[in-house]
């Protein structure tokens, strides 16, 4: 009897490791198994993850712009500091000479002296528009050009042909092609009747 059973034994693990070898050996033969169809729920799930994800995305490109808005204020009004103090700093050196010039004068009774130091501050002036790239504009004796000058009146000439610069009230100022403040001027209109 046990020998019946060990053969039943020995017969059912010999066809279990002939099923096996067969399943080894042929995988590709196996139907992969049928993917369920989602639930609604799941669905509703998938949906609301993606929703939290996307809204996550939205909060946090919120977020860089408004970081990069308040990098950006604060470079422009350094850079507006920056480019105030060095137009100020050739100004300083002006101002202490046009001081020290009031102070002297106050005592001076040479108006000659005076005059020189007038000369200087002017001079200093001219240095401090130089090194800013400010050009003053010199207009008597050339012709009347509206983009630079302000006619405030006409005059009649015998000698000055119309339309050319024959006096100047205030000189006019540029920076590369851009006008600062125009010349203010009185213009010839020619020989009078």
């Amino acid at each position: 009897m046990t020998n019946e059973k060990d053969i039943a034994q020995e017969t059912a693990a010999a066809e279990q490791v002939e099923a096996e070898k067969e399943t080894l050996e042929t995988p590709e033969q196996e139907q992969p198994a049928e993917k369920a169809e989602p639930t609604p729920e799941e669905i509703i799930a998938d949906l609301n993850a993606k929703l939290a994800e996307a809204e996550t995305q939205r909060l946090l490109a919120l977020a860089e712009m408004d970081n990069q808005r308040k990098r950006t204020a604060k470079e422009r009004e350094n850079l507006r500091a920056n480019v105030e103090q060095d137009t100020l700093e050739p100004f300083l050196q002006v101002f202490e000479h046009f001081t020290m010039a009031v102070t002297a004068a106050e005592k001076a009774q040479n108006l000659e002296t005076l005059l020189k130091g007038m000369e200087m501050i002017q001079a200093e002036f001219d240095k401090a528009f130089s090194e800013l790239g400010v050009e003053k504009i010199d207009a008597i004796g050339k012709e009347f050009d509206p983009k630079l000058h302000e006619a405030v009146a006409q005059e009649p000439s015998d000698t000055v042909p119309a339309g050319t610069v024959i006096k100047q009230w205030s000189f006019g100022f540029k920076s590369g092609d851009r006008l600062l403040k125009p010349a203010m001027v009185i213009v010839s209109s020619g020989k009078p009747e």
